[in-house]
């Protein structure tokens, strides 16, 4: 049975699949690929863009979407992870996507499960269809030509899944990673790093990804506010000027914390292009583990 837990499940032919497949799904016409099918949702945290990311694209394939309330739920009531993971695989689902506070929730439930497991992100561990997502998405905006393209990955890189499995999937596409972060939101990490966002890194980059700040997986206060983070590293016209590069964000964006009022607005931002591809590129992975398994 194969699951994607992590960006590494799937090979670099597999990726380039998906993302034909995702081209192809970028018109937004239903399909009916999966009628018939399943898709259970199980988000033990807060999510909007994921979760609404994967209902639509399950329902753009034709199948139907089962969402488990989590505040609803007997895990409420004492129930164990592995005693709903018995209940879920029970009523035959074709997927299970399923979001997490704690990392290993995904792989754990793999091991019992009869149908695909999709990690929808687990503690600080990975998040992988947001990195293939973004990853899709400089590689259609640079028509494929990703290989060396430089790419500031800024914010609270420590405590971001999403930071965690960009890094091992676009080093893996060629792309230079640098890291950009104060020092305790810096990673353990051989690749770049630089502790101020100055205009000289500024100046060499592609793409800058911008990060919001984790607020609630950090043990103590940081900052005394965040506006004091973001008058070092807030991404703003003043910082970025005229420069040719695209500005990229996971969401939920901090307005004026991560990215500017003004940036937001600006047609070097595809934080909107990013929600679009990741409908598609989650049709394509609903597709390929539910027909190729």
């Amino acid at each position: 049975m194969k699951h994607l837990i992590t960006t590494k499940d799937f090979s670099k032919d597999e990726i380039l699949e998906l993302f034909d497949n995702a081209k192809e799904f970028l018109d937004e016409k239903p399909r009916t690929l999966l009628e018939g099918k399943s898709v259970t949702t199980i988000f033990f945290e807060n999510s909007t863009r994921t979760l609404s990311s994967f209902e639509s694209a399950a329902q753009r394939l034709g199948a139907k979407v089962l969402r488990l309330d989590v505040s609803k739920s007997s895990l409420r009531k004492g129930e164990t992870l592995y005693d709903t993971a018995m209940i879920l695989d029970s009523m035959s689902p074709n997927a299970i996507v399923v979001r997490h506070s704690n990392s290993g929730v995904p792989h754990m439930l793999a091991k019992h499960m009869h149908c695909p497991v999709l990690n929808g992100g687990d503690g600080k561990h990975a998040h992988p269809t947001q990195a293939l997502l973004d990853l899709f998405t400089i590689w259609t905006h640079f028509k494929t030509k990703v290989k060396d393209k430089k790419i500031l990955i800024v914010g609270d890189i420590k405590n971001s899944r999403v930071a965690a499995s960009n890094i091992e999937l676009l080093s893996r596409f060629g792309l230079e990673i640098i890291l950009v972060a104060p020092p305790h939101f810096m990673p353990d990490s051989k690749l770049e790093k630089s502790y101020k966002l100055s205009d000289e890194l500024v100046g060499k980059a592609d793409i800058i990804m911008s990060l919001r700040t984790q607020s609630e997986r950090h043990q103590k206060l940081i900052y005394a506010s965040l506006k004091d983070y973001a008058n070092d590293f807030c991404i703003s016209k003043t910082l970025i000027k005229d420069k040719k590069l695209v500005l990229m964000h996971p969401g939920p964006v901090n307005r004026n914390i991560d990215i500017s009022d003004e940036m937001m607005n600006d047609k070097r931002t595809l934080v909107l292009r990013q929600v679009k591809n990741g409908v598609a590129i989650r049709m394509a992975v609903l597709k390929k583990l539910i027909l190729e398994n």
